[in-house]
Formats: structure tokens, sequence, C-alpha cells
């Protein structure tokens, strides 16, 4: 039997984990953790010092050379046992979810079995690091590589996925034999406050997974990033943040990972099946209520299918109900806070003024929470701000083009480059458009592309790494060349 909501709030340790110990922030504040269906707090967390985050960093690295040494084997069935353990769990973690994020019941048990498939693929990847043995050119010496981990690693997660943005990072860095400090987004913290206990029962051992808590994010990160102990810095968020990161971490030429902002285009030309490009549309931009890097964030249709494809696109929109995320019934629940909505709103009226046309939703939802309709607008001129700017909401802005030039041209108009989508059924034009096309993932009739045994990672100021597949452990291992003399 599932635990009740206050039973499910109350089982969450809310300290740091610091070297294996749940303990509490050093000067005793907390954070708290917000219900955005109402603005109620649903709990308090540790609020991290940066002498805490130091302590953090000290066990991860007094922990690095033993788990280094841990067998393989043993590492992968650390993760198999937690794959298993959130399976079963599955409720419980939805829930939790869904309480502190907002989005629907049904969006976070896709989130967990998305997201526990990262420990499941890394399980199975721990066991297949290997290097390589060869003769050199001239025979007079072997040449043996072998792969070794980084070493320790800070993680810093978003709060629009609090568990996949979490397994896609621990995951290949328990199989690859990395120790951790984990900052999950104070906004959404309980997730991670969760897996961290749940791998700890699973046998991982004291100092490899350690997670801080904090709302002085920079103040205690930074210190950490130009610690020369450090070896590694993962990022997903904002390009803004990343920026920044990327340069304190240039002090001690430090491995980067950065998922950063996405603009996906959705181009849907003439020849595409318009009903199965809107089901890929709803997928694509309705995705954890556009609150996800990977969203559509443009659609540009070609003109002779514009009106029918807005028309469908619009009937679907308007037919979600929004409310909050535990209820049944619902379809799309609350943006993260505040500021999200008030941004919405903004990028909304900017393109209204600018000539754009409502065609169904454009406004928040009045009462408690951070609700905003599901949105769509046509006839939205490039310059309005939401054609180069990350929604991050229910809203879809709709475009047209004339050519495929013109549309390859109007998609990569953009400094970001993650997620695109294309509908067609010309092959020779999948080839042509994916081969122009200035990003990391190009979804080709289906409107979600992210799996965990694929390459996840964007091109420009969407980053650079990749997490997921063969790839994805590849960002926690350093090569070691050795030269032998027969």
């Amino acid at each position: 039997m599932a635990p009740t909501q206050k039973a499910l709030l109350e089982s969450v340790p809310k300290q740091l984990l610091i070297g294996g110990t749940w303990r509490d922030a050093s000067d005793g504040t907390t954070i708290a953790v917000e219900d955005p269906s109402s603005g109620a707090t649903l709990a308090r967390v540790a609020d991290a010092t940066v002498a805490d985050g130091r302590a953090a960093l000290d066990a991860a690295v007094a922990a690095q050379a033993d788990w280094a040494t841990t067998a393989p084997r043993d590492r992968g069935e650390i993760l198999r046992a937690a794959f298993e353990q959130i399976s079963e769990r599955a409720d419980e973690f939805a829930m939790l979810m869904t309480l502190e994020m907002g989005k629907t019941l049904a969006e976070s048990a896709g989130e967990v079995a998305y997201g526990a498939e990262f420990f499941r693929w890394f399980s199975e990847e721990a066991v297949r690091i290997h290097g390589r043995w060869s003769v050199a050119p001239n025979g007079a010496t072997r040449l043996l590589t072998m792969k070794k981990p980084v070493g320790p690693t800070l993680m810093i997660t978003p709060w629009n996925f609090p568990l996949a943005m979490g397994t896609r990072k621990i995951g290949p860095a328990i199989a690859a034999g990395c120790t951790m400090v984990v900052k999950p987004a104070s906004q959404t913290p309980l997730t991670m406050l969760a897996l961290a206990q749940l791998l700890m029962d699973c046998g991982l051992p004291p100092g490899v997974l350690n997670v801080v808590t904090t709302d002085r994010t920079g103040e205690v990160m930074e210190p950490l990033i130009r610690d020369p102990r450090l070896r590694k810095l993962t990022f997903t968020g904002s390009t803004g943040v990343g920026r920044r990161l990327v340069e304190q971490s240039a002090e001690q030429l430090l491995r980067v990972s950065m998922e950063l902002g996405g603009n996906a285009p959705f181009l849907v030309f003439e020849d595409a099946d318009l009903d199965r490009a809107v089901e890929g549309a709803m997928l694509a931009k309705m995705r954890n209520i556009g609150e996800a890097c990977t969203a559509a964030n443009r659609f540009l249709v070609h003109e002779s299918v514009a009106e029918e494809f807005g028309r469908k696109f619009a009937a679907k929109m308007a037919a979600l109900t929004v409310g909050k995320g535990t209820k049944k019934g619902v379809d799309v629940g609350p943006l993260i806070d505040g500021k999200a909505r008030d941004g919405v709103s903004e990028l909304v009226a900017d393109a209204t003024a600018k000539g754009a046309t409502v065609v169904t939703g454009g406004k928040q939802v009045s009462g408690r929470g951070y609700f905003f309709e599901p949105t769509v607008i046509t006839d939205v001129p490039m310059n309005a701000r939401m054609m180069t700017e990350e929604i991050f909401g229910p809203v879809a802005p709709i475009t047209t083009f004339r050519t495929e030039a013109e549309a390859i041209r109007k998609a990569n108009s953009t400094e970001y480059g993650l997620a695109s989508y294309v509908f067609t059924q010309d092959v020779g034009r999948v080839i042509r458009v994916s081969e122009g096309l200035e990003y990391g993932m190009i979804g080709v009739n289906q409107g979600i592309i992210s799996n965990p045994a694929a390459p996840f990672g964007g091109v420009k100021a969407s980053g650079f790494g990749r997490e997921g597949g063969f790839e994805g452990i590849e960002e926690y291992l350093e090569t070691t060349y050795v030269g032998i003399a027969p």
C-alpha cells in the first residue's frame, strides 16, 4: 500500500548527505520547498554553507581511491539493485515529484521509468569499460590504452526533471568509478534526497555520493569548482549560468559537461501526415508542461498546411485540463513558480504586441498556484522574443515557410542547438534536412527523442558533452596510453 502524501514527505531525509551521514547545515539554516500548485510549504531542507560544501568534497576525495578500484561488476550490481528499487517504488517517486515540481502523476510516472533506465543501462556499461592493445606501425613497441575514472565530480542538477537529471549523471559516474557531490535545485531537492537514501540502501559505500542542498548556490559551489581536488563538473541548466560555470572551471582545467538551454524548432513540411504531426507536436510541446530543454519552442509549418495544422493543434491544446497534478483527469500542472509563470506571460504579450494572434489560451489561470493556459499563437513574427528565447511553458508559436532551404535557415537562426523535430514522408528530405540542421538531436516523425540508450546533448550555446548511450560513460573516463618495449 502506497504511503499517504504526509507520510511520504516525512519519510524523505531533509539533511545533507556527507560521507554516508545525514547531518544539518553547519549554521542550522533551512530552505522551504514549495508546492507550485498552491504556494504552500511542503517541507524544509538543510541550506548548506561553504563549510558544508567543502566537507562534501572532502568526503568524495577520501572515498575516490577505494571506489575506483571496486570491481566493475560490483559497481554495476549496485546500479542494477537501485534500478529495481526505483521500479518497485515508482508510485512513491512519482508522487514526490508531482508534489514538489507540479507535473501530473502520469508525467511523473513516465519520468520514473525513464530515469530508472539510466541505472539499468549503466549497470550494463560498467563491465564494458575497455581499452585496446596494438602493435606500433614500426613493430618496435606495443601500444596499450586503459580507461580510468576521472575522479571526484560536482553535479549540479535542475528542477524540471528531479529524478532523471540525477540518474543520467549519477549512473555513469558510479559505473566509471567516480565519487560525487550532487547539488540538486533548491525548488525540487526531495526527489534527489530520496534517491540518495535508496542508493545507500542498495550498498553504495559512504562518501561515493554526497548531496548538498542549498539556496546559496554560487557561494557554496564556486569554491568547490576552484578546488584542485575536483576533477569534473557537470551541469544542466540555463546557458547564462553554464557560461559562468565554464569560466570558473577554467582555473583548474576541469573536465566539463554542459547541457544548457534550447530553442527547438518543429518543422512540418507540406507532405507530412498532419494528424501524426499534431500528435507529435503535443508530445514535443506539452511534455513536462513545456518545461523541458527539448520542448518544441518554434513551430515552422509549410504555408500550404499551416492553417489546417494550426486548427487541429489548437483544438487539441484547448481540450487539455489544467489543475493540480495529483488530481485525476488533469493534463497540465502548474509552472514551477511565479517568476516562470510571469515570464511566459511576458513572452505572449510581446508576441501579440508585434502582430501575432492567440488562437487558444494566452492567459494565466486565476487563483492559487502558478498555472498558465495551454496556448497556440499564429502569425508570430521572427522578431518576437519567443522566437529566440526559451519559453519553458505551455505556449506554441506558429510561423510559416515556403521552401526547404527557408525552413532550415529559420530553424538554425538561434544560438541554441539542442533538439529539433522534422515531420515529412520524403526520405531524401529527411537526410538533407538532418544534414542541414545545427542540432545535437533530431526527431523524425516523433515528438519524444530522449532515450537512455542514445547520446543526449547539443551544440553551439546548448553545451557540449553527451549523457546516455555508449558515449555517456566516456564523460567520466580518462584515457592513459602505455608504451611497452617487448
